[in-house]
């Protein structure tokens, strides 16, 4: 879809798509997951973790933050990255309410 393109769509509908975008790496979800698990703020886990290398995992990271399903804070030298909760539930509120506009099938219009 060409960046011209997105005025087509309403806000939600780009908001969804960013964020699908975002999260439609394998290496993010992981990352995901990991900081769900840990329910804390993590920092220095993640290279052992996945096994990927330190740059690839930061500009997974700036990915993830970019849409703000999570979050940073420096300590020192080094950035600890935590679930944004207030995102993160606005993001399955989104979700949601596309995955709840399935209405039951009929049976006579079925295809």
């Amino acid at each position: 879809m060409g960046i011209s393109k997105t005025d087509l769509f309403s806000l939600q509908q780009n908001e969804l798509a960013q964020i699908a975008k975002a999260m439609g790496h394998p290496a993010r979800v992981a990352i995901l997951q990991y900081l769900l698990k840990a329910n804390a703020c993590i920092n220095g886990d993640l290279v052992a973790e996945l096994g990927l290398a330190q740059p690839t995992i930061s500009q997974h990271l700036r990915e993830l933050k970019n849409i703000g399903l999570i979050s940073g804070t420096i300590e020192g030298v080094s950035v600890s990255y935590c679930i944004n909760r207030v995102r993160w539930q606005e993001v399955k509120d989104l979700f949601f309410q596309l995955f709840d506009e399935l209405k039951p099938l009929d049976a006579d219009n079925c295809c």
